[in-house]
């Protein structure tokens, strides 16, 4: 599994046109989260797509042709924080309860909902420790779950450099320039 952060512009019609390009390259991505960052006009994707390192390398060409992408990190090898959500959906009575809750509290999750038939369990961390919540959790009943998917940071004394300009931007003042 290779892993790209992605800067885009925010824009309408971006994260389609991103997945199209990995559709018609026949690249399957197991997990994609886009969500804005501390600039308003700009957004990250956390990409995970299932391929090699010559795929990796093919995908960061073509992200880099697309018009709102402003920059592609492969974060795979990197050292970085990664992490999922997800809120799970467990049955219950009042005779399980005490113990699915003794279960969330050793994987330091959190019991966000409560209700006579249910309890609803928000999870943080990597792939693996949401998964083995799950596993726990199965002989009790899960009713629903619902996942994020992966994001990413690199841990290198910081983000990426921030880009200057928006490709918008960065075209306009070519395009006045070419005027003058």
């Amino acid at each position: 599994m290779i892993t790209f952060s992605v800067l885009v512009e925010n824009l309408p019609g971006v994260l389609t046109r991103v997945a199209s390009l990995f559709r018609r390259r026949a690249f399957n991505i197991e997990s994609l989260t886009v969500g804005r960052t501390d600039q308003p006009d700009v957004s990250r994707m956390t990409i995970v797509v299932d391929t090699d390192a010559d795929g990796a390398r093919l995908v960061e060409a073509h992200l880099y042709k697309l018009v709102n992408v402003l920059r592609v990190d492969d974060i795979t090898e990197v050292p970085a924080v990664h992490r999922d959500l997800a809120l799970v959906k467990v049955a219950t009575t009042a005779e399980t309860r005490a113990q699915i809750m003794q279960l969330v509290e050793v994987f330091r999750a959190r019991v966000v909902d409560v209700n006579p038939q249910s309890l609803i369990v928000e999870i943080t961390g990597t792939e693996d420790k949401i998964d083995g919540l799950v596993e726990v959790l199965k002989p009790y009943g899960v009713l629903e779950m619902a996942r994020t998917g992966r994001i990413a940071m690199t841990r290198n004394g910081g983000a990426p450099p921030r880009p200057e300009k928006t490709i918008v931007e960065r075209v306009e003042d070519d395009e006045a320039i070419s005027s003058v």
